[in-house]
């Protein structure tokens, strides 16, 4: 009995001192150690604090054991209760009555703002938990002795910005913990914004919410202010800084609320999704589809194994009213933070050089690499993304500012780089959301429903009714934009309830009825989109969201054409320089022929008068192939041929261009632009239910006295037509319509300013303006746009391509001389070398018949002059050469019959060769038969020559003997 009575005490006092070794951190130590005081500022009674605390005993307790090190460190530890001030007074108490060396702790920007005051006065280091969401540029110079061992919340927000992006989200809640103090709050909030804005998001709204222990009531207070989060229109809620207790409360209150449905998505920031692991079964099924972002580590690092082990029991034993006795990234945090004290108290002398090998330290901890850049913990943060399914989590994807999202960066270290803002399922398709497993990603837009549909305002009283009618009974509405709406509709890939409502307005009070829509103003009329032919502008894309242009659009203006007489229109498909050359072609061509043809064609002699004239009309009979005359000379028939292609190609080319201005009406405007409508200040009519008007005024700077509201398209004819209005102003679509209808009458001048198109508009932030345009794009790829443009506009795509013609002026059409001068050329260089041949022929002639004969004296004169004399008179007669065999030798015989203009002749045989070269011409019978003086003298001379018949000429009475009258 006595053994058990000795053994009891002993083991007492052995927990005794083993539990007062652990709290108290005094170790049996030797006289010969140097003893640093270290001051611990923390939240004891927070989850945190706990974790914070057994991590910093296991350091402390490892650090003073190790043989090697000489420095043994004894912790004073403070509770703050979470109170900044509470914790200023400890960091006092500590730097003042204890003599610490060093203090960690302050789990708050606060606490660690408010005790680095303390510690720059007295030179004590400061190594905070904390740092703040924006760090400011002089921190590192304000609080030269503040370390933090954390980094601020650049990257998370980017991390939680690239889920927003990837999934399409364009506007989201932000819900934070107001403290108080607001800095760290606002600063993240800042920092979300910043980083939505990059991948095209915005926060519609933020919620703040009080600390839990300010509320009497939590769960009504929460109740009610969610209650104001339903009346919004995203349903992306993000919450970026709280505590775990309030953050699990408002989830669990919005779940009751309605406010996790089909298309809501909830996300929490580190410092609540790093607890996960110490929340209860039940409140984590409350929670199942929330997306949490978290600092990850590795759990299969010996190191952390080993620490983990310790952590369990000693947690276990100090809080066994706790839940769950795993470690957090706090405690390991907080083990690294003794571990660079410890480091740099083994190099240090003084509270100098302790700063510094603090800021130099470089080590792998449990938590990560320790290493500080200004002051501030500088690594590479990575995080993973998790999904609590039922009453558990599991990790999506990891995140990385230089990768984005891959699969499990700690262990496998396989990334993947994504582009952020890309519309993909990063998270994968596996993905537990509020709603449950979905086939397709919340759209985080409160949806309409079969109960709830979907309200699409109209416009009840469209200017042109093929864009939107709507029936007598306002339901069933028709038209080109109607139709577009509904095969969009079937492209998306969710299901759209809605209704039509036609709205008596104008097209900027649709416009702000759909603003009014998305600011939740409940007196003021709203609807949830807006259909129609609304025109994509500036100024209404800072209220509304804008799906992508289904239909161009630009201000034209439309005005009457000119009456316009044709009497002159057979002169227009040649313009005046084309006429002048073809005139010209045309007596060169007369005179060119006249001259080959006056000595060998009787048709071409007489008096000068009868020759021009017989020429002139050959010449111009010509041009419509009627030409009876023959042609004697070879030369001319060369110069006739090349001269008859040319007709043929100058008349083909006339006809066909005076056929196209005959059947497509050449239309000229009564007024060419915009300018000269305003300098003469014309009125002019507009649809004043648009933008038109103002546009008119401020940007065409017309007066508003000259401006005419037309409320529908049969208005503007009439408009028109007693005078009123001078022109239109109409948009594109609008004007294809108008002129389908009046072409014949109006015209459209090309005065246009572009626009942005027709599109829907719909509340900003959604996502159904992305999938219309979406939708649309596959509408115009698949050729559907091109089909409904042709069945409600084809006889306006018709008359608008028709009108474009009769829009190209007449001048434009006429052909010039740049089209035929090719042509002109070759007739003319052809009818020109012909005569040169022609004229060298006598030249020779005349060269040979110059020299005298032997056995004569007659004397010949062959000067220069003579001999043009000669060549002149030669040109100037017309020779008649009957042939005829001579009855003594039976020979042929020539004899020439000159006959000068004068009226003299002379004859010229081969026996008797005069000093008059001649060349052979023919004379007909009928011009011997004449009765002029010449031709009587002619006739007298021709019939003493033996032989000669006045019927048949020299044939000996033969009449089977044809008359050989040329050469």
């Amino acid at each position: 009995m006595y053994a058990p009575a000795t053994t009891t005490p002993l083991y007492l006092l052995f927990l005794i001192s083993f539990f007062t070794f652990l709290f108290h951190a005094v170790p049996f130590i030797s006289a010969q150690d140097d003893i640093t005081n270290i001051g611990v500022i923390i939240d004891v009674s927070s989850r945190i604090g706990k974790e914070e605390k057994v991590s910093i005993e296991i350091a402390i307790q490892t650090i003073n054991n190790a043989s090697s090190n000489k420095h043994k460190l004894v912790l004073h530890v403070r509770d703050t209760g979470g109170n900044p001030l509470q914790a200023y007074m400890a960091a006092e108490d500590l730097i003042k009555k204890t003599k610490v060396n060093a203090i960690i702790g302050m789990e708050t920007w606060q606490e660690a703002v408010l005790v680095a005051e303390l510690a720059n006065r007295a030179q004590v280091p400061i190594l905070s938990f904390a740092a703040p969401s924006i760090t400011p540029p002089l921190t590192s110079v304000r609080w030269p002795f503040l370390v933090r061992l954390t980094n601020n919340d650049t990257l998370q927000m980017q991390c939680v910005a690239s889920i927003v992006g990837s999934y399409g989200w364009r506007r989201v809640i932000g819900i934070y913990e107001d403290d108080g103090y607001g800095t760290t709050c606002s600063g993240t909030l800042t920092l979300l914004s910043d980083a939505l804005k990059t991948v095209g998001a915005e926060i519609e709204h933020s919620a703040a919410f009080p600390p839990l222990s300010s509320l009497s009531d939590p769960k009504s207070f929460i109740r009610e202010e969610l209650e104001k989060l339903y009346d919004k229109q995203s349903r992306v809620f993000i919450i970026v800084g709280s505590s775990l207790e309030l953050a699990t409360q408002i989830i669990t209150q919005a779940k009751d609320s309605g406010l996790m449905g089909r298309d809501s998505v909830w996300i929490t920031a580190d410092s609540i999704t790093n607890q996960f692991n110490t929340v209860n079964s039940s409140v984590m099924f409350s929670m199942e589809g929330v997306i949490g972002i978290r600092t990850p580590f590795s759990e299969t690092n010996p190191s952390i194994q080993n620490f983990s082990r310790k952590f369990r029991n000693l947690f276990q034993s100090m809080y066994p009213q706790e839940d769950n006795y795993e470690p957090q990234i706090y405690a390991l945090r907080s083990y690294d933070t003794l571990s660079t004290l410890a480091f740099a108290l083994e190099k240090s002398s003084n509270r100098t050089t302790l700063l510094e090998n603090i800021l130099s330290s470089n080590f792998s901890g449990l938590s990560g690499q320790i290493k500080f850049t200004n002051g501030e913990l500088s690594r590479s943060t990575t995080y993973e993304v998790v999904n609590v399914l039922g009453k558990k989590y599991i990790v999506l994807k990891s995140w990385s500012a230089e990768y984005g999202f891959s699969d499990n960066v700690i262990d496998k270290m396989v990334q993947v780089k994504n582009t952020v803002g890309a519309v993909m399922q990063v998270l994968g398709n596996r993905v537990y959301w509020p709603g449950g497993l979905l086939s397709r990603p919340p759209l985080g837009w409160v949806m309409p429903s079969d109960a709830n549909p979907m309200v699409i305002g109209i416009p009840s009283k469209a200017t042109f009714e093929k864009f939107v009618q709507v029936n007598e009974d306002g339901e069933d509405p028709t038209g080109f934009c109607i139709d577009v709406f509904n095969k969009a509709r079937e492209r998306l890939y969710y299901g759209l309830p809605h209704s039509f409502k036609p709205i008596d307005g104008k097209y900027d009070e649709l416009i702000e009825m759909v603003y009014n829509k998305s600011k939740t103003v409940y007196y003021c009329k709203s609807v949830d989109a807006v259909v129609g032919d609304f025109t994509i502008l500036a100024n209404r894309s800072n209220y509304v969201d804008f799906t992508q242009p289904y239909v161009e659009s630009a201000l034209t203006m439309v005005v009457p054409v000119k009456s316009k007489e044709k009497v002159w229109l057979f002169t227009k498909p040649f313009n005046s320089t084309m006429w002048l050359a073809i005139s010209f072609v045309f007596i060169y061509t007369m005179f060119v022929l006249w001259f080959l043809e006056r000595r060998s064609n009787p048709d071409f002699t007489g008096p000068w008068k009868n020759q021009l004239s017989t020429a002139l009309w050959f010449t111009f009979s010509t041009l419509f192939f009627a030409h009876r005359e023959y042609l004697r000379n070879n030369f001319a028939r060369v110069v006739m041929v090349v001269w008859l292609f040319v007709v043929l190609v100058v008349t083909a080319s006339y006809t066909a261009s005076l056929t196209s201005m005959l059947t497509v009406q050449r239309l000229e405007p009564t007024i060419s632009d915009i300018a000269t409508l305003r300098r003469s200040n014309s009125p002019i009519g507009c649809d004043g239910e648009s933008f038109v008007r103002k546009y008119a005024e401020d940007v065409l700077g017309f007066h508003p006295n000259n401006i005419r509201n037309v409320m529908n398209e049969f208005d503007y004819l009439d408009e028109f037509k007693s005078g009123k209005i001078k022109a239109a102003l109409l948009e594109l679509p609008y004007e294809r319509v108008f002129i389908s209808r009046y072409g014949k009458e109006y015209q459209v001048t090309d005065d246009a300013h572009r626009f942005g198109g027709f599109g829907f508009a719909f509340p900003k932030g959604s996502p159904m303006a992305k999938h219309f345009s979406e939708a649309f794009l596959k509408l115009s790829e698949d050729g559907t746009l091109n089909k409904l443009d042709n069945f409600w506009f084809k006889s306006s795509s018709s008359q608008a391509s028709q009108c474009k013609d009769c829009d190209t002026g007449t001048d434009n059409q006429r052909l010039g001389l740049d089209n035929f001068w090719g042509l002109f050329l070759v007739t003319v260089l052809t009818s020109t070398i012909m005569v040169i041949l022609y004229i060298v022929r006598p030249l020779r002639k005349l060269r040979r018949h110059s020299v005298p004969q032997l056995g004569t004296t007659l004397h010949v004169d062959t000067s220069f002059w003579n001999r043009i004399k000669t060549l002149g008179s030669y040109f100037n007669t017309v020779p008649v050469r009957p042939s005829h065999k001579d009855p003594k030798s039976g020979e042929a015989r020539d004899i020439a019959v000159l006959v000068s203009s004068n009226g003299e002749f002379r004859t010229y045989t081969s026996e008797h060769p005069q000093t008059i070269p001649v060349t052979e011409i023919e004379l007909s019978a009928e011009t011997l038969t004449g009765k002029s003086d010449t031709q009587t003298k002619v006739l007298r001379l021709i019939n003493s020559f033996p032989g000669w018949d006045r019927r048949h000429g020299f044939n000996n009475g033969n009449p089977d003997i044809p008359n050989n009258t040329g050469f």
